[in-house]
């Protein structure tokens, strides 16, 4: 009991101190953090804009782009902060979630495409500064907002037969149809239903950019400053590009530029595009291509079958095809795919037709194995290699592509689209900074 009044008087002389300290000195406000974007209900923060700064800027120079102004760049990565928080809480609203078993093998798979083991990867985020629960968090967001995008616009879209033989056609008239180009990008955005003087304002800040370009200026360092594009921060990079995956407004363009050239401005629903050719390259060998002819069983999981329960399911299945089951009837009993009712076949499967999981364990796997359970986002897979063969898949091929390059333009569109009204629905507070 003394000690206990011992400890109050000393913590009320304490007290009295730094009071009486306080009379003496003015006080002085330092800011720990603050708000500087409200979305709906959330918030992004001043430290949260610095972290993604910190992270942008180290990406740069890796590289070897030289950054724009801070200011420019923590601009550019709040807005699309605020397009994410925008995506992420549509995705909370529809319960749309990642588990952290799936978020574990994701990471197992960055881990294995970086030859890493998951222990070498977490030191590896870990010395480049960025916690790993925090990375770890925004892998989930990025898988989450892919699998909206996936949801509410990829799976919308709808690309008919003769949509494919116009293009097709459209495409074989065109001198260089078949061509690839490496090319970067600048956008300028205009908003939808922009006034006048809103486009106007958009495209004399298109015509800066030009003009900075014709002087000479690096094309990554400007892209970095003033693209809106979600490549910005890559110097605007778009890789190599069939023609027929491009619009057409961008290849009409690229076929009078000779490389290192930049484009003129070209005007879409988007709003302003800025194109510099790096490199050209024809594309007329044939398509080799070695086909696998597979059959599966897949149970799926949902809110009575767990993933434990699914797998265990397969694994019992499995030992009853190890003492010489009948897969196509185990299929047709137990498979929760469509290709059931073939006794799981799925026919002659080319490179690229099945998702990452199942065609990697399809592939390591010799004519007439079966696979352990396999995971998937489409559940849990027993996956058995009939035969392989070597296939010149020009002509199919040639109507995938078709069918592909549709889509995405498609897709993208749609998106921009999709992105653009969501923010117009949603409550967004950008608020000044006032450092």
């Amino acid at each position: 009991m003394i000690f206990f009044r011992v400890a109050i008087l000393f913590a009320c002389t304490f007290i009295l101190g730094i009071s009486a300290a306080s009379a003496q000195k003015p006080r002085q406000i330092i800011t720990i953090d603050r708000i500087v974007a409200v979305i709906n209900n959330e918030v992004i923060t001043r430290n949260a804009l610095e972290e993604r700064t910190s992270f942008a800027l180290r990406q740069l120079r890796q590289q070897g782009t030289s950054p724009p102004p801070r200011a420019v760049l923590e601009k550019q990565l709040l807005e699309r902060m605020v397009t994410d928080r925008v995506q992420l809480h549509v995705a909370k609203e529809t319960g749309l979630i990642v588990d952290d078993a799936e978020l574990e093998r994701a990471l197992g798979r960055i881990a294995e495409e970086n030859k890493l083991l998951l222990p070498q990867l977490r030191t590896a985020i870990e010395s480049d500064g960025i916690p790993f629960d925090k990375f770890r968090e925004d892998i989930r967001d990025e898988i989450i907002l892919a699998r909206l995008r996936e949801r509410e616009v990829s799976n919308k879209i709808v690309v008919t037969e003769s949509e494919i033989d116009n293009f097709i056609n459209t495409q074989q008239a065109q001198v260089g149809g078949s061509d690839e180009y490496n090319l970067s990008h600048i956008l300028v955005v205009v908003p939808e239903q922009a006034s006048p003087e809103q486009i106007q304002q958009r495209q004399a800040r298109a015509e800066q950019v030009l003009a900075q370009l014709s002087s000479g200026a690096d094309f990554r360092q400007v892209a970095a400053t003033f693209s809106e594009a979600p490549d910005a921060l890559q110097g605007g990079a778009m890789g190599w590009r069939e023609s027929s995956r491009l619009p057409t407004m961008f290849v009409d363009a690229l076929k009078t530029m000779r490389v290192g050239e930049v484009s003129p401005l070209l005007r879409s629903a988007n709003g302003f595009h800025i194109l510099r050719l790096n490199d050209q390259r024809g594309n007329q060998t044939p398509v080799i291509v070695q086909q696998i002819r597979a059959r599966h069983i897949l149970i799926k999981t949902n809110e009575l079958i767990s993933e434990n329960d699914a797998r265990n399911r397969l694994t019992n299945l499995k030992e009853r095809l190890d003492n010489k089951a009948d897969f196509a009837e185990l299929a047709r009993v137990h498979s929760e795919d469509t290709s059931a009712t073939r006794g799981g076949d799925l026919g002659w499967i080319s490179p690229g037709d099945t998702v990452p999981e199942f065609e990697r364990a399809m592939t390591v796997l010799k004519p007439g194995e079966i696979s352990a359970p396999v995971r998937s986002p489409f559940g849990w897979h027993l996956i058995q290699v009939l035969e392989r063969r070597n296939e010149d898949m020009s002509k199919e091929r040639l109507r995938l592509t078709a069918r592909q390059a549709l889509r995405a333009r498609k897709s993208d569109e749609a998106y921009q689209e999709w992105v653009r009204q969501l923010r117009d629905q949603a409550f967004i507070d950008i608020r000044p900074d006032e450092r």
